[in-house]
């Protein structure tokens, strides 16, 4: 028998006034500076990404510190504020990295308990001078060997071995990545150097994303936290990824809806608005109480890492099964109801089939996190039908 988790109080899944206008403020400046033909000209970018407004983000908003604590140079809010913030970012399609340097890598350092490597890098992550991402948590579970090893050398550790897929791992500032010792896993930070990091980028489904093989070559590291801590830090950093994803997710269903509503009310056939038609009605009703659905399951998740981490696992991984089918859905008739022009490059649909494709594998498959339900839920898999 699992003890009774305290439950979720249901204030906690409602927006509060200052996270509403927050939205408002960040829906206003996506608005002005993410449009799609903004997000095309920044992937040609070399960071890929809108440099004055990740400054602007970090220095007008504060989103980098939102979920800092205000010690490390943080607002002190919680992850539900940010969870706001990662639902406008996927709506607007914004491709700078706030997954990999705010939530992964920020919580990573967080949940170390590692104080002196919080006062190194949180204050710089929080005024959006530093970019990090993290790497060797293992396909998105945390779970195996890790495949860097560190070994402790004459001038302190060093790094060898190699990290595939990597998000922002080309551009990243500092890597937090868990390595093998001969006690066992344990996380390090790792300022990248050329002479004893090679990084070379993917090329991937999801350009608004990038990833990259990052390959360590003797490279120096500092231990981050304990090495009893470090696979409690890692799964729970995961999690959270899962968490801030499901919200990332929900603005992009919420944006495909809404643009498929908007032209089906617009173009004509037979003499009246396609929209009007039954079988158009029935499929985009689908959607929308899909993402109802999915809404809900992001809420929960997001609720669990703020104030209820002991129950974050089975929400996480409940929020990556209904999150991922349903910005796939979404996206789905983006393109379909839009007819020929949703088809097209130029049209932004495709951007969005690409980061919902893209975001389903990220941090673990349905079918496996269905496999982790079943496990948490202590439930036998050959019993479990499809």
């Amino acid at each position: 028998m699992h003890p009774r988790h305290p439950e979720i109080a249901p204030r906690l899944l409602s927006e509060t006034d200052e996270q509403r206008q927050l939205r408002t403020v960040l829906r206003d400046l996506f608005r002005e500076t993410s449009s799609p033909e903004d997000v095309r000209k920044h992937l040609a970018t070399p960071r890929g990404y809108d440099e004055a407004l990740w400054s602007r983000l970090a220095g007008e908003i504060g989103v980098h510190g939102l979920a800092v604590p205000e010690e490390y140079g943080g607002s002190g809010f919680t992850f539900a504020e940010l969870a706001v913030v990662l639902e406008e970012v996927g709506r607007a399609l914004c491709s700078a990295p706030l997954l990999p340097t705010v939530v992964l890598a920020a919580h990573a350092l967080l949940y170390s308990g590692d104080r002196a490597a919080c006062e190194q890098y949180l204050p710089r992550i929080a005024d959006g001078a530093l970019t990090a991402t993290v790497a060797g948590f293992g396909e998105g579970f945390g779970d195996g060997e890790p495949i860097v090893t560190a070994e402790r050398g004459s001038a302190g550790w060093v790094l060898r071995g190699r990290a595939d897929f990597v998000l922002d791992g080309a551009g990243a500032d500092v890597i937090l990545v868990r390595a093998a010792t001969p006690d066992g896993p344990r996380l390090f930070a790792c300022e990248p150097d050329p002479g004893t990091c090679r990084r070379t980028p993917r090329r991937v489904l999801d350009e608004t994303r990038r990833q990259a093989l990052v390959e360590f070559r003797g490279a120096p590291a500092t231990p981050v936290g304990t090495a009893e801590g470090a696979e409690a830090t890692v799964s729970a950093t995961v999690d959270t990824g899962r968490a801030a994803l499901a919200a990332e997710q929900i603005g992009g269903s919420g944006h495909a809806l809404d643009a498929t509503v908007e032209f089906v009310a617009q173009r004509h056939q037979f003499g009246r608005p396609i929209g009007s038609f039954q079988a158009v009605k029935h499929r985009l009703a689908d959607v929308l109480v899909a993402l109802e659905a999915a809404r809900s399951a992001s809420a929960y998740a997001t609720a669990c890492a703020a104030v209820a981490p002991e129950q974050l696992p089975v929400a996480a991984s409940a929020a990556a099964v209904v999150c991922s089918e349903t910005f796939r859905l979404a996206t789905a008739e983006y393109v379909q109801l839009h007819g020929g022009i949703g088809f097209t490059w130029e049209h932004p649909a495709h951007l969005y089939v690409r980061r919902a494709r893209g975001a389903e594998v990220l941090f673990g498959t349905a079918d496996r996190h269905r496999a982790r339900l079943a496990a948490l839920a202590g439930l036998a898999l050959e019993s479990c039908s499809v």
